[in-house]
């Protein structure tokens, strides 16, 4: 006889299979509910993790934090924020309308000279001919003397010689180069008539926006693409409105600030949509803007800044109307600006917001104190990227003066030099309080969302 037929049969009582049953669905029930007081993650040994789990709320409601966007602000946040925001949104299309210009602004600059396209077929090293012509009256200076066929102009097609100084200050050209010829007028077969002026860059720069724009749909896809929206729209608006209009005799200021209100609210909404988390980057980048504008305004004044280095007072001359130089210089470190203060204001409120999505039950004081820690790192970067900025963008003024038999302080007391420190300082100050500012609302903002 097999062994199976010498075991005892194990019996079940019937009246034990209710308790059985009900066992069996407590502990599925318990298996199931992950998120309830008692839930452990398997193999989770760290008694604080554990408490923390076990103080999360059950079901869904905990899960999923920091997904997608965020929870939307109550409606007397929203009628809060909007009521902030409105007027100033209204001020600045209103100031554009009154601001926009309507002549045809001043016609001097550039009057009597036609940029002619050509390129480069010959060039010979040799004695300056005056009018590049051969058997013109040398000179014991050097020239390079330069045939261009013309592909526009008054004679598309034609050759023409003209001669270029050879100096330290004067391009080199060499044949097969796309250069820009300065038609004086004349005789249009003449090279006396012609002046070469530059090299023609069209097709390489053309190039490079098509790189940058798909790198940027590339990594950011539709958000990339609103980014780029965005960008164009800032060229509009400098384009169509801020440089005509200053050009026209308006204050330079005052369009700056309509220019700069304008290009906030129109590219912070599109990049980043309407929300109370955009609405909080609005109205700090606002408040930091402003006071940037006082500082610079005050520190201009007493600096006793004027404005005019040599562009500007180029500018002033061709224009042969009087501009106000001081507030064209207010207008750009506003504008200049803008870009660094939006950077730092959205950085700001994503990262309060997230946040507050990571951890709901944190108060405004410790919303304000993460966040706070973050943007000191961020601040620091921005106020050097800041400083390397201006100071690149003035690198060949600074080594200009550094040649100059002066001492330090009067050669930081430059015009050149000391509106360069303004500039850099005003928004450095600006940047370093956008962040206290803009995390504050931000984290009164995020504690009070639904």
């Amino acid at each position: 006889m097999d062994d199976w037929e010498t075991r005892p049969i194990p019996r079940v009582r019937a009246d034990d299979e209710p308790a059985r049953a009900s066992r069996g669905r407590h502990t599925a029930g318990r298996a199931h509910d992950s998120t309830g007081p008692e839930a452990r993650v398997p193999g989770d040994r760290d008694p604080a993790r554990r408490r923390r789990a076990a103080e999360e709320p059950s079901g869904h409601t905990g899960h999923g934090h920091g997904h997608g966007p965020a929870t939307p602000a109550s409606a007397p946040v929203r009628k809060l924020l909007a009521f902030l925001v409105s007027p100033f949104a209204l001020a600045a299309v209103i100031g554009m309308v009154l601001l926009f210009p309507t002549g045809d602004g001043p016609q001097g600059v550039g009057s009597g000279q036609e940029p002619v396209l050509g390129t480069v077929t010959a060039a010979e090293a040799g004695p300056c001919q005056f009018g590049g012509e051969p058997g013109a009256e040398p000179s014991p200076d050097q020239c390079l003397t330069v045939t261009v066929k013309m592909t526009d102009g008054q004679a598309p097609g034609s050759e023409i010689r003209t001669a270029v100084p050879l100096e330290p200050s004067t391009p080199r050209f060499a044949v097969g180069d796309d250069v820009v010829l300065s038609y004086g007028g004349g005789d249009p077969l003449s090279g006396g008539s012609y002046q070469l002026v530059d090299f023609q860059r069209g097709t390489p720069l053309a190039v490079l926006a098509i790189l940058f724009a798909a790198a940027v749909l590339v990594l950011g896809r539709w958000q990339g693409l609103k980014a780029l929206t965005g960008l164009a729209l800032t060229f509009a608006v400098l384009l169509l409105f801020v440089l005509p209009a200053i050009l026209g005799g308006e204050n330079p200021l005052l369009v700056a600030i309509a220019g700069a209100g304008v290009i906030m609210f129109a590219v912070l909404y599109l990049t980043h949509g309407f929300s109370a988390r955009t609405t909080t980057a609005v109205l700090g980048t606002m408040v930091s803007l402003a006071l940037i504008g006082v500082l610079s305004a005050v520190f201009a004044a007493v600096s006793r800044l004027t404005g005019l280095d040599e562009e500007t007072a180029n500018l002033v001359g061709a224009l042969g109307t009087g501009i106000d130089t001081r507030g064209l210089l207010l207008a750009g470190i506003v504008i200049g600006a803008l870009g660094v203060l939006d950077d730092v204001t959205v950085t700001q409120t994503s990262a309060v917001w997230e946040l507050r999505a990571a951890n709901p039950t944190l108060t405004w004081r410790e919303l304000y104190a993460a966040g706070l820690r973050i943007g000191r790192d961020h601040v620091s970067s921005a106020v050097n990227t800041l400083v390397m900025a201006y100071a690149g963008a003035a690198l060949p003024v600074l080594l200009y003066s550094s040649l100059s038999d002066v001492s330090l302080g009067a050669l930081l007391g430059s015009q050149s030099i000391a509106q360069e420190i303004v500039r850099t300082l005003v928004g450095s100050i600006g940047l370093v309080a956008a962040v206290p500012v803009t995390t504050a609302l931000a984290a009164l903002v995020a504690v009070r969302e639904d």
